[in-house]
């Protein structure tokens, strides 16, 4: 089974604001999901965010800390790990990916405005190519949508 690798050009709204639609998106289609951060204490932030970010819904996710990481529909974690035998797996804040078989969608979202997380996404893109991974390339309207580029 290929895995199907995305990349998510963030340039308009923040990633705490474009993650959380992409996660509900994912729970619709009954898809579990990994959040992988690119430390611990951006992995307790973004734990934090996910119960909070709208007043009229939340995320059911949890991490290493909250125990049954098994049973998570999303996972938050900083590390390589796939508890939950997710189908998705996010790589966000300049996430080192571990290997990507497995998964039905790997993803990628960077900060347009760091220039070395963009050169990190490029690299990135180059690895999923050569191993031979469906990848696609989607950048951020100023609506927070997204259009796909190639």
């Amino acid at each position: 089974m290929s895995v199907d690798v995305v990349f998510y050009h963030l340039l308009h709204k923040p990633l705490e604001e474009a993650l959380p639609q992409l996660l509900a998106k994912c729970l619709e289609r009954d898809w579990g999901v990994v959040v992988q951060t690119g430390s611990q204490e951006r992995c307790a932030a973004l734990d934090a965010h996910l119960w909070t970010y709208s007043d009229d819904s939340f995320l059911p996710h949890g991490t290493k800390a909250d125990g049954d990481a098994e049973h998570q529909p999303i996972y938050l974690t900083c590390e390589g790990d796939n508890p939950n035998q997710a189908d998705v797996r996010f790589m966000v804040d300049r996430a080192v990916a571990p290997p990507l078989h497995g998964y039905t969608r790997a993803i990628f979202m960077f900060d347009g405005r760091d220039e070395e997380a963009v050169a990190e996404a490029r690299q990135n893109w180059k690895l999923a190519k050569a191993e031979g991974f469906s990848v696609t390339y989607w950048q951020q309207t100023p609506n927070g949508g997204w259009e796909q580029k190639a």
